[in-house]
């Protein structure tokens, strides 16, 4: 026994794991060669969907590595094995290609499904800690996968082994990723319920356009600028030229500042009321810095233009919606 306090004892067992699981990355990384590049390949010419399966602990990090693919753009799902030998082999088509975990190659539900695709030649992608094994032998691309030895003080429970499998399918993903050409705007496009697909939104997806678009003429009087963001509900106008670029914007603070002589606001026109250089943005801007600008210019919309021609008008309320704060 050591003389250790037992908190110290806790925090050694606990970086001994920690080390142990990084060495295995570590070494995973520098162990990468063509056989990468080619299980990359059939992930990228893949014409039907990528089916993921493991067992246990495996099929646990076969599910997250479905549920990363599938999030950047690749039709990706997890198929339990044992459940695919008991009625769902049909899910898997010919054009399928099935990325298959286990550590020791032997898993007998992972086994049983090879004979499936060899009849219908899907393609296999084998992740194990023992390429000589019989899933590593059947597979087109196997991937090794082994560890030396588990964080486990027994060396059995999965765990480096389980950390490895689930970088190296991390590492398929984000190079796959990259080699689609996927984009922010298409993660957001995936992720619309989520906080950091929000955050991605492009300002053309969440602005007012159309006729949701609050606009009057430059000799348009008070009465029908007053009746016009009135209407819109945007707190404010646009004043569109006749060639349809954007002439300036009126807010109905800038109305409100005006009251000190009502008689005279009601002979303005919207020329002599706007503001000629207002704020805008792009509709290629994501929402987050439209949130940004508005926060720093102490303004609620952005006329939203292409080339001063207007596009659209973003409002505060509409990132609200988005819980961009």
């Amino acid at each position: 026994m050591t003389d250790l306090p037992d908190t110290e004892i806790v925090l050694k067992r606990a970086q001994t794991v920690l080390r142990i699981e990084a060495e295995a990355i570590r070494v995973l990384g520098d162990r990468l060669d063509d056989r990468f590049i080619a299980a990359l390949e059939l992930l990228a010419t893949c014409t039907g969907r990528v089916i993921v399966t493991g067992m246990g602990k495996s099929g646990i990090i076969a599910r997250k590595i479905a549920a990363t693919l599938s999030s950047t753009g690749t039709a990706a799902y997890f198929l339990h094995p044992a459940e695919a030998v008991h009625g769902d082999l049909g899910v898997i088509q010919r054009d399928d290609l099935l990325v298959a975990l286990s550590q020791s190659g032997e898993t007998p539900e992972i086994l049983r499904l090879l004979e499936t695709l060899k009849r219908l030649g899907s393609q296999l992608i084998a992740i194990t800690g023992a390429p000589s094994s019989s899933l590593g032998q059947s597979a087109d691309v196997t991937l090794d996968c082994h560890v030396d030895t588990e964080a486990c003080p027994m060396n059995l429970v999965p765990t480096a082994s389980t950390t490895a499998a689930l970088a190296l399918g991390d590492a398929l993903a984000m190079t796959l990723l990259v080699k689609k050409g996927f984009r922010e705007e298409d993660f957001a496009n995936l992720h619309p319920g989520g906080h950091l697909g929000k955050r991605l939104l492009r300002v053309s997806r969440l602005m007012q356009r159309g006729d949701e678009i609050p606009i009057v003429d430059p000799s348009a009087p008070f009465p029908e600028v007053v009746a016009m963001i009135s209407s819109r509900r945007l707190g404010m106008t646009c004043v569109m030229r006749p060639d349809g670029t954007l002439a300036g914007v009126i807010t109905d603070g800038d109305l409100r500042r005006r009251l000190s002589d009502p008689s005279a606001l009601i002979r303005q026109t919207a020329e002599t009321l706007m503001t000629n250089s207002p704020h805008t943005i792009a509709e290629s801007m994501l929402a987050v810095e439209a949130l940004n600008l508005m926060e720093t210019k102490r303004v609620t919309s952005l006329v939203v233009v292409d080339d001063d021609r207007i596009r659209g008008v973003v409002h505060l309320h509409d990132l609200w919606r988005t819980e961009l704060f």
